[in-house]
């Protein structure tokens, strides 16, 4: 089993690490991983760990763009994705600038080209190297007619993994998942979720009456990629069967992506509000009722916790974020994992009686305030030490 109940950082109260993050997204890049990523440099620094942040070079910036210490290497635009870029390989740069500052740990985010030349670089040098898994790469095949190579992108993952010290993972559902297919040496770490930012104070009535709903109908909201992997076919069949419960209820989709021409083109009907994020996005998401989240290859969902701090009852499949943290009844309603019928029937009934979806969003918010992201930063700090000294328990077995 994966392990998970280490205690915040109480053994290494004087030590502190110089790091190396390799990631090939970043803000101001828009997705899940960028903004995790960015927290967790922001919370190591407060922590007063050195970070060096090496990722890919955004646009047509010369260089680094901020205080933090940043490596910006040539990167491409992923086909069908040009929001997004990979890394290209880099290891004479990053062995040349970590023979000059040798970090004491290495965490590999990405698992492209650039961080597979970055553990060939760390591993030449005998740094430790640390990698987390935030993608269903292989999963998102069989939306793009590539099933077939599920399985090679599957032995790719699990070959990149197992030569770190640990990999972290979101939920001990993932961490079990991966250890029953040869992943070794999880470690489990939660997402936490900023509830100052994401918060029902934001609510704002004019946007409301923006996106045409009524002050008595439900807004419905998804957060995301408008992409095939995120299965939002579902989504649309979902809000059909909401629709005759309720046929004032607008679907409002916040995000881009290859399917946006599209869904644009076939549903003008739907409020398609584009790219959002910090306070904007905040108020996007307290401004709804509902928020639905068909996707089923997600590796954790952070769009869950900042929607049940916003105040939004859920409709999602029973893993990941949302099996973690929605109680069906409570906080939203969930379905078995890949039952579609089940998931529109769910997200339909949730729509029936307005006031009893408006206290489960007040319950999501309430359970949103029960997590502590500082607890969230105590334990990676703690398992990044770990990993440095050798002194992780996983490292030698699970």
């Amino acid at each position: 089993m994966a392990s998970m109940a280490i205690e915040p950082n109480l053994q290494f109260p004087q030590r502190r690490l110089r790091l190396g993050i390799v990631t090939e997204t970043y803000p101001p890049e828009i997705n899940g991983v960028a903004l995790t990523i960015a927290r967790w440099v922001e919370g190591l620094q407060r922590r007063g760990h050195s970070v060096q942040l090496i990722r890919v070079r955004q646009g047509d910036e010369p260089g680094p763009v901020d205080t933090l210490d940043t490596l910006c290497l040539p990167g491409f635009r992923i086909p069908g994705y040009p929001q997004l870029q990979g890394g290209w390989p880099a290891m004479t740069a990053l062995s040349g600038a970590w023979r000059r500052s040798r970090p004491d740990l290495l965490h590999i985010v990405t698992e492209g080209p650039l961080g597979y030349s970055a553990l060939r670089a760390a591993r030449k040098l005998a740094i430790p190297v640390s990698t987390s898994f935030h993608t269903n790469f292989h999963g998102y095949s069989r939306h793009y007619h590539l099933g077939w190579l599920a399985t090679p992108i599957m032995a790719y993952l699990r070959h990149f993994h197992n030569q770190g010290v640990q990999t972290l993972v979101p939920t001990a559902e993932l961490a079990d998942q991966l250890q029953s297919i040869g992943f070794l040496r999880t470690q489990v770490l939660a997402r936490g979720v900023d509830t100052g930012l994401f918060s029902p104070q934001r609510r704002d009535p004019a946007l409301r009456e923006a996106w045409g709903v009524a002050p008595d109908a439900p807004a419905v909201l998804y957060v995301g990629r408008l992409a095939a992997e995120k299965n939002l076919d579902l989504a649309i069949t979902a809000f059909q069967a909401m629709r005759q419960q309720r046929p004032n209820a607008r679907l409002v989709l916040v995000g881009d992506g290859p399917l946006t021409p599209r869904l644009r083109a076939r549903h003008p009907e739907f409020v398609y509000c584009g790219m959002r994020q910090g306070e904007d996005l905040a108020t996007h998401y307290a401004s709804a009722d509902l928020f639905l989240f068909p996707s089923l290859t997600e590796t954790f969902g952070n769009v869950i916790l900042e929607a049940m701090a916003s105040g939004l009852a859920i409709a999602a499949f029973d893993y990941a974020a949302a099996r973690e943290h929605v109680a069906t009844g409570r906080s939203g309603a969930l379905a078995p994992f890949d039952d579609a019928a089940q998931f529109v029937d769910a997200a339909a009934a949730l729509v029936r009686d307005l006031d009893a979806l408006r206290r489960m969003g007040q319950q999501a918010r309430q359970t949103m305030l029960q997590l502590d992201s500082e607890r969230v930063y105590d334990r990676l700090e703690t398992l990044f030490l770990k990993a440095m000294t050798g002194e992780n328990p996983c490292i030698t077995a699970c």
